[in-house]
């Protein structure tokens, strides 16, 4: 088994881990999926879909930015957010995909822990 993992994340996936912290976050996850491949939206798009305050949108739009995720493009006083590239959505559909799918039936054909046990 190696260890190496367990103390340190190595430089290279230190992106990756970024991108996975600004995915856990289910409002994050919910304003991606407004996103058509190539398309911009604005702040006020995005915030008509949901119930918070314009602050709260702006703060997990630049979390996303910062990861990576989201470009921002400035049209006057509008800012235009896209997703950076096709894998981002391509990739989040296929995740969804595994968990639903391969990781729901690895689940379900694990034997149940006995009241009690430590398993």
């Amino acid at each position: 088994m190696r260890t190496t993992y367990l103390n340190t994340l190595p430089e290279h996936w230190q992106p990756v881990a970024a991108v996975f912290a600004a995915m856990g976050d289910t409002t994050r996850q919910r304003i991606l999926l407004l996103f058509e491949p190539g398309e911009e939206l604005s702040i006020k798009d995005i915030a008509a879909e949901f119930d918070l305050g314009r602050s709260t949108i702006v703060h997990h739009l630049a979390v996303l930015e910062k990861a990576g995720i989201l470009a921002v493009r400035r049209e006057g006083r509008q800012a235009l957010y896209s997703v950076c590239h096709h894998v981002v959505l391509d990739s989040l559909e296929k995740l969804r995909l595994f968990i639903e799918e391969d990781l729901q039936e690895g689940a379900a054909a694990q034997p149940q822990a006995k009241k009690g046990t430590n398993a």
